[in-house]
């Protein structure tokens, strides 16, 4: 078995299509002086070309899987657009007076040698489209065919050094099985598309394979765990095709729960939201039975284009979301960039510690022109649902009260031009900081709402970068410092009334759930996915039995400890789940 890392869950069995690289065969003359105007002709009717495709590759593309992850693309055309890149490639055929294939072939080699010597992932995948969209110029300036994927109906496992977003927009998710790629991140483009494909995909197999891959090669990948066999023996393949069958009768049978509601058998409601970034995201949470949309990360809005999106574009995303949830809660966070999160079109300054740095509310109240559009935008939206505004990485009461006045100039704006809005929206923050831990009880005096980010807050709490794999194994969200850190907000929450809920990772792991229950925590808000499993556990899970097992949790000195008795007591709930079901049978 071959370990990479797991980018979108699920098995794929199945033959092999491997995706060769393109080796372009470019002309070693070079031109005359007085071709350079017919030259620049061909460059341009080459981009034109280019962006026609690409336009029609998203429109294509947005039936699939959503406005969000199809403007991946308004990446690619500013890409075309931009004057540094366009300039590289004029001033090679004006100045060296080489064919403008040669020039763009120079240019992409330029760029993509200078974005992978940085020690940047979002700049590598930046990489990766220039790579993409510099081969479809050199595509249409050499007359060569594109690649294509097989075309007939039989299924397939992709086999690739990378996959390009344009690539992945032409995969029909009936025909490809699964993906495997040498190259890329849990957080590339590819991966993003993979996830809401639902195909399964590991990245990161470089230098790990023992043997040459070729097209007809049997191969089985599980996107969860990132393992990899090529050439499986008979009986690898009848374990895994029963692994696999047990997921989908899993994924059938929870799907039965999803209009049930999810309460304790002791009677306590637990609000079960999802996590979204795209409208295609919400379909698939409500399918699952959300209660509604504990965070809708905006940043995914800002990102893959070249400017800034209008107030106009935001309200239309902001309130489609709003009416499709029909009075359900919609929590939209405020931009939430910096740190690993940039954008193509805003230069961060370059820190020591981005995510000590400028980012996130920090970037919103120092923008304030920026700041205010969104909150122009949210509040539009309020009108058309049930809409709440969160500001993320608080870690002070004066920046609550600095966004509250921004928020209250933007009321006073759209009043006065007769625009409709909720007066009386609710806004709310992230405690994702230990800062804001420990001030929860004065933070609770200012707004509506506590979500606890629980990944950051781990971080943080820990000062352990869960990116770094290094010291990844010291990322742990049951220390009990991070255990102390959300009690004291809950408490803090509670004594005020405001409503609590949680996001991030450990919303979503049912070993934490006696944890939320215990605590009494009103909402949980995790990936579309991880509802119907998270649901079924509460289903069988007394909050009674949570509320003794906190208070022990809160005594033990270790992480293996509290370990140890969430484990005792999962095992025991399935005990008693299997009494039950074999008293039934009687």
């Amino acid at each position: 078995m071959i370990q990479g890392v797991g980018a979108s869950a699920g098995i794929a069995i199945g033959k092999c299509f491997v995706l060769p690289n393109w080796e372009w065969e470019l002309p070693e003359h070079k031109i005359d002086v007085s071709d350079l105007a017919s030259e620049f002709e061909r460059l341009y009717e080459g981009i034109r070309t280019s962006k026609v495709e690409i336009e029609q590759m998203k429109d294509e593309l947005r039936e699939v899987v959503g406005t969000s992850e199809s403007s991946i693309f308004d990446a690619h055309l500013a890409i075309l657009e931009d004057p540094v890149f366009m300039s590289e490639i004029q001033g090679i055929i004006k100045r060296q007076y080489k064919a403008a294939e040669v020039a763009v072939k120079e240019a992409i080699d330029h760029f993509v040698t200078m974005f992978d010597l940085l020690d940047d992932e979002y700049m590598k995948e930046r990489a990766l489209d220039i790579k993409d969209v510099g081969n479809r110029l050199l595509k249409h300036l050499l007359g060569v065919p594109e690649i294509k994927l097989p075309t007939d109906t039989l299924p397939f496992i992709l086999v690739a050094s990378e996959l390009s977003p344009s690539q992945l927009a032409h995969l029909n998710p009936d025909n490809v099985l699964g993906i495997a790629l040498l190259a890329g991140s849990v957080t590339s483009h590819a991966a993003i598309m993979a996830r809401a494909l639902g195909i399964p995909l590991v990245v990161s197999l470089e230098g790990k394979l023992q043997q040459t891959i070729e097209t007809g090669d049997m191969m089985l990948l599980d996107g969860g765990d990132g393992t990899v066999c090529h050439k499986p023996d008979a009986a690898l393949i009848r374990k895994y095709a029963k692994l696999q069958m047990r997921q989908k009768e899993d994924r059938q049978r929870l799907r039965g729960l999803a209009q049930v509601q999810a309460s304790t058998p002791d009677g306590k409601q637990m609000e079960l939201s999802a996590n979204i970034s795209s409208v295609k995201e919400l379909e698939i949470a409500l399918a699952y039975g959300a209660h509604g949309v504990g965070l809708f990360r905006t940043e995914f809005l800002y990102m893959d284009r070249y400017r800034f999106p209008s107030e106009a574009e935001q309200f239309v995303i902001y309130s489609q979301v709003a009416e499709k949830l029909d009075g359900k809660p919609l929590i939209i966070r405020t931009l939430d960039i910096g740190g690993d999160k940039h954008l193509d079109y805003f230069n961060l300054p370059d820190e020591t510690n981005p995510f000590l740095g400028y980012r996130a509310i920090r970037i919103s109240l120092d923008r304030k022109d920026l700041f205010k559009t969104q909150l122009r935008a949210i509040l539009r939206a309020s009108n058309h649902g049930n809409v709440k505004v969160m500001y993320p990485l608080i870690s002070s009461v004066e920046e609550v009260r600095a966004a509250k006045e921004v928020l209250e100039e933007a009321k006073l704006e759209l009043e006065a031009e007769g625009l409709p809005f909720n007066r009386s929206i609710e806004s709310g923050i992230m405690i994702e900081l230990p800062a804001a831990a420990l001030i929860a009880d004065v933070l609770a005096e200012e707004v509506d709402f506590f979500s606890i980010g629980t990944n950051d807050l781990v971080q943080f709490t820990l000062a352990v970068d869960r990116m770094n794999d290094q010291i990844s194994h010291l990322y742990e969200p049951f220390h009990p410092a991070v255990l102390r850190a959300i009690r004291m907000t809950v408490e803090a929450a509670k004594q005020r009334g405001i409503h609590v809920g949680v996001c991030g990772e450990m919303a979503g792991d049912i070993r934490a759930l006696p944890i939320w229950l215990g605590l009494d925590v009103d909402e949980l808000s995790m990936s579309a996915g991880s509802i119907l499993q998270v649901k079924e556990r509460l289903l069988r899970t007394r909050q009674q039995a949570s509320r003794v097992l906190t208070e022990q949790l809160h005594k033990c000195s270790s992480s293996a400890d509290i370990h140890a008795r969430l484990d005792e007591f999962s095992d025991q709930i399935d005990r008693n789940s299997q009494n039950a079901a074999a008293i039934g049978d009687k």
